[in-house]
Formats: structure tokens, sequence, C-alpha cells
């Protein structure tokens, strides 16, 4: 998850940032273009070779933080790196249909870490010499398929329930009374009531209506391996609800998490689940967040971690990971990276710097709830997830816009993950 919406993928054209003197200086090189990813590896691996890096922000360009660090890693270490977004974003294809000219690096969303690693394309960290021992377990663990490590996130992010003061007050609403489903509902109902708009989240029919979704189907005690079971309906009834009672919009079915939150920020919602890239945002509006709670009530439902993983491909020239290993180890072991992309930061020493500096809205807040965050991937689903999660969304879709009840779409999508997983 990004600062400004949600990455799964992005389009744009591709970027090329040269390296530059200076920590974290403003860059003003001027950025250039082409149709298709540039290509893999140059033949030198010494100091003052030049390295490529794939990544998925075609909107970062030359003058943003993001290249910043990145130049700033590619000054420390002696290198050039080559830096390239993409024509498209997504990561995985372009990485699959570039046999033998791989980059030296790419960053891809973090489920599909595993899907690349299936794939023999990816090094492990016994492979390149990748230190791993600063990252956060739950965030790194990602990363981790039959207890081989193949990547480590520069930052993560997750998901949290938004609220506004304002529209609370006028409704009657305390949200210390907050503390499960029932509450909840409850409490939307009395902002309703009370001439406000309820709920806005994003149940929009890909990954993101899923990630959304996670947070209420952990919260209910389901599990991703029984799509059907007493538990999923019971979340996927609670938001069916919310919609036909009138308590969320219709928009939800169609709301991306940058939709829904431009929704949020009319300042006639009382609540909004989102992400904590938006956190400056509401920091600017007033708004405050809580974590989302569970059906139950006492501890907060996991939400699931966002933000994407730096991998190192496989290279016919083995001796380039000694390299690329110390440009990843740059960008991920303090704050530097995670910052400039609106991430906690994968290490504690890096998240109690940006709580220190209040950087990128890293407050002890979201420090907290990456904490106890987990991964789509986690409980060693690996690439099972995209099979369920499209499902799962595909099931989102029908009971939510009243094609099937909660019951009979999850029935559904159980049937068809079960069938495509084999």
């Amino acid at each position: 998850m990004n600062t400004k919406a949600f990455r799964f993928a992005r389009v744009g054209a591709a970027v090329t940032s040269l390296a530059l003197v200076g920590i974290l200086a403003g860059c003003s090189s001027t950025p250039s273009s082409s149709d298709t990813p540039s290509g893999g590896s140059s033949p030198s691996a010494s100091a003052g070779g030049t390295y490529t890096l794939w990544d998925p922000y075609p909107d970062r360009d030359a003058s943003s933080t993001w290249a910043a660090a990145i130049n700033a890693c590619a000054s420390t270490l002696g290198i050039t790196i080559d830096r390239n977004s993409g024509n498209t974003g997504d990561t995985v294809k372009d990485l699959t249909t570039a046999a033998g000219n791989l980059p030296d690096i790419a960053m891809v969303d973090n489920p599909k870490v595993s899907t690349l690693a299936a794939a023999g394309l990816l090094t492990t960290t016994t492979d390149n010499g990748l230190d791993t021992s600063k990252i956060s377990p739950n965030i790194l663990s990602a990363g981790v398929i039959d207890d081989k490590t193949y990547g480590v996130p520069v930052g993560a992010n997750t998901l949290g329930l938004y609220y506004n003061p304002t529209v609370l007050a006028d409704a009657g609403v305390d949200i210390a009374s907050v503390v499960d489903y029932p509450s909840l509902t409850a409490a939307i109902k009395k902002v309703v009531a009370a001439g406000h708009k309820g709920i806005t989240f994003s149940a929009v029919g890909t990954e993101e209506g899923t990630f959304q979704f996670l947070p209420w189907f952990w919260g209910a005690g389901a599990d991703l391996t029984a799509l059907d079971s007493t538990q999923s309906v019971a979340a996927l009834t609670l938001w069916t609800n919310w919609v036909k009672d009138g308590d969320a919009p219709q928009s939800v079915i169609t709301n991306t998490q940058g939709t829904s939150w431009d929704e949020f920020k009319t300042g006639d919602f009382g609540f909004a689940e989102n992400g904590s890239w938006f956190q400056g945002d509401a920091d600017t509006a007033g708004y405050k967040v809580i974590q989302i709670p569970s059906m139950s009530g006492g501890a907060a439902a996991p939400a699931p971690t966002g933000g994407e993983f730096i991998t190192i491909p496989i290279q016919t020239d083995t001796s380039r990971y000694a390299m690329s290993s110390k440009i990843v180890e740059c960008l991920t072991e303090g704050d530097a990276g995670a910052t400039a992309l609106g991430y906690v930061a994968p290490t504690a020493d890096g998240a109690a710097a940006q709580v220190a500096a209040n950087a990128a809205g890293a407050n002890q807040f979201w420090v907290t709830a990456v904490g106890d965050a987990k991964p789509r991937t986690a409980d060693n689903l690996g690439i099972k997830y995209p099979i369920i999660s499209e499902q799962l969304y595909t099931a989102i879709q029908l009971a939510l816009s009243g094609g099937a009840s909660p019951t009979d779409a999850l029935k559904a999508a159980q049937a068809a993950a079960v069938k495509n997983i084999g």
C-alpha cells in the first residue's frame, strides 16, 4: 500500500535515475522514458559498475524522495543504479518474460514473491548472502517459503478504522464504545440516523477488495483455506448488511482505496477503513484512527501487511549478488527507503527513528498496527494465495451486489478455489 493509492499495479513511463551525491538530497536529474523495461545486468560487478533496479513506482520521478534514497545508496556504494519503473507496473509479468535479461534487483508486491520463487526466478538469502536478522519477523515472513527467504520488505503498511470526530460527536457516538462488530454497526447506524453517512471502504473486484476484507475475515476467526466457513459467512454478512441497509454506499463495490478515501474526505462519513499511507491527509483533516476490532471484541483483529519486497533475481554472473545485497541492505536497514515510500520501516530501529521524526505519518499507532499485522500469504499459503484471493473478491462482489447470499457466494468460492488449486 502506498502513500496515495494501493500499489498492486502501477502504470506509467520508465524512469532512470543516475547516482547523485548526498543523503536524501533533492534530485534534479531529468527522467527518461521507454516503452518497455530496460534490460538486465551490466557485465561489471565491481564498484563503479551499473546495477539495474526495477520498481513499480512510475509516479515517483527523479525528483522524488524515493529516487533520492536510491541515489544516496548508489553514492555510498560507489556504483550507478539504473532505475526503471516499468511501462505497465506489472513487475511479475515483466520478470517472467525477461528470461536471460533479469534486473539485479526487482521490487514486487509482497504476495507475488512466492509466485516468482516458484517460477525459479529469485535467489534465496543463502544464495545472495543478504542479512535479514534485523527485519521484523512478521513482515519478513511474506518472503519465506519452505524455510527459504526470497526477499525482504522495504517497509510495510496496514489498515485501520479512521473516524471523523466531528461527525461522531454530532451523532452522539463515543469512539470508546466501538469494541466489536455489533458496537461498530450500532455506531454507524447512529451516524446515519443523525443525517450523515456511515462507513466507506473498498470492495472492488481486485486484490484491493480482498486486502480490505481480510481484517473483518480474520477478525471473525475465518481461515483462507475454508472460505465457506461459518466465520467467513459472518464477516461477509457484516459487509453485505451494511450495504443493504444503507450504512455503506453502493459505491464500495467499485471503490478503490483511493476513491474510498476521497469519499471520506468529503466530511460526510463517520467511518472509513483505509491504510496507513493516508495518515498525513487524516492529520490535516483532523480525522483519527483506531485498529479494526474483532467480531467478539478483545484484541484487535490482525490486518494484512501491504508493501513491496525487494528481491534479487537469478543472474548468470553470480558475483553480482554481493553488491546487489549491499544495495538491498542500504534501502532497508534504516528508515530512509521506507519513509520515502510512506511505509513503516521493517526494522525496530528504523521504525523508532520514524516515530521520533513523525516521518511519513509513522506514528506509534501505525508501528504497533504493523507489528500486529500478518502477510496475506501467511499460514504457508504461498502461491495458493492469489487463487484463493480471486475467489474471495469474486464472492464479495457477488454478495454485495445482491447476486447471491453470502453463504452461497462463499460456497461457490470455496469450490472454485479447491478446484483451481488442485
